[in-house]
């Protein structure tokens, strides 16, 4: 599998978590919505966030 960098653009915040909804310039989703715990981010959450999947040997 080639790694895949995916950015996440800040879609809202709820109760306990930020939601993050991917930028797919035109290709299906890889991923589409990515919920993060708002104690991980702190009180700021980022307006964008960068994941990279890649296969571990």
């Amino acid at each position: 599998m080639e790694s895949q960098t995916l950015t996440f653009t800040l879609e809202k915040e709820t109760k306990n978590t930020i939601r993050y909804q991917e930028e797919t310039n035109g290709k299906p989703p890889a991923v589409g919505t990515l919920y993060i715990q708002k104690w991980l981010v702190g009180k700021t959450a980022p307006k964008t966030l960068t994941v990279t999947i890649a296969e571990q040997a």
